[in-house]
């Protein structure tokens, strides 16, 4: 293909934003013949790119079942929290004043999470919110961390997704985005690390209270 990318990377790519959209739920089937006809794409294709996905941690196969998007749990959640505290807080430890392209792409992420919570679109609300998390990791400049990132939003998209009550789980983010993206714009990075530290340490207790309820850790 003219950009490089093979047709099983497309394919990769366009699941992996189905996953993130919210429009691939945990314990979907992906089924080969479907995908086949949705992508006019052969059978090999179809597996590899399935395959990707399974090495991403999005898919598993199922015995009698085939392949299905993941079903997260408990032990995921810490992996997933684990390495967004490695990254996200290391990014705003070692940030520098945001450049306006910076700024602009958090505000924009932070202002499509509001349209969606306007319209109570709680699936949106929470692929918007990881979006700006996904701005504040870009701040290393890192492309490797990028695509590295990328996947590891996919997963906690199939972990959001695991809530009960999405609208109550993500009702509370979006004023503690705006509040670390207003120490980012003042270049105050000790607030903004302990806004974003805390931040991560409740919204792993919640999803752990999904998987394990009552559980504290």
């Amino acid at each position: 293909m003219s950009d490089g990318l093979s047709l099983a990377d497309h394919i990769t790519l366009e699941l992996r934003a189905d996953i993130i959209g919210g429009r691939l739920l945990p314990g979907k089937a992906l089924t080969e013949a479907d995908l086949v006809l949705a992508y006019n794409a052969s059978r090999n294709t179809i597996r590899e790119a399935l395959h990707r996905l399974g090495q991403e941690g999005l898919t598993r196969y199922v015995r009698h079942k085939g392949v299905m998007v993941r079903q997260p749990g408990a032990d995921q959640v810490r992996d997933l929290f684990q390495v967004r505290r490695t990254l996200e807080l290391q990014a705003i430890a070692a940030s520098r004043p945001l450049r306006e392209q910076q700024s602009d792409s958090m505000r924009e992420a932070i202002e499509a999470t509001q349209l969606a919570r306007d319209r109570e679109d709680w699936r949106a609300v929470g692929t918007h919110s990881l979006r700006f998390h996904q701005r504040i990791v870009g701040l290393l400049g890192s492309p490797l961390f990028d695509e590295f990132f990328t996947t590891v939003v996919a997963q906690l998209r199939l972990v959001f997704s695991a809530a009960p009550d999405e609208s109550r789980f993500q009702a509370p983010w979006l004023a503690r985005d705006r509040m670390i993206y207003q120490h980012l714009i003042e270049n105050d990075r000790p607030a903004a690390l302990e806004a974003l530290s805390t931040y991560l340490d409740d919204s792993e207790q919640q999803l752990l209270e999904v998987f394990n309820p009552g559980s504290r850790h």
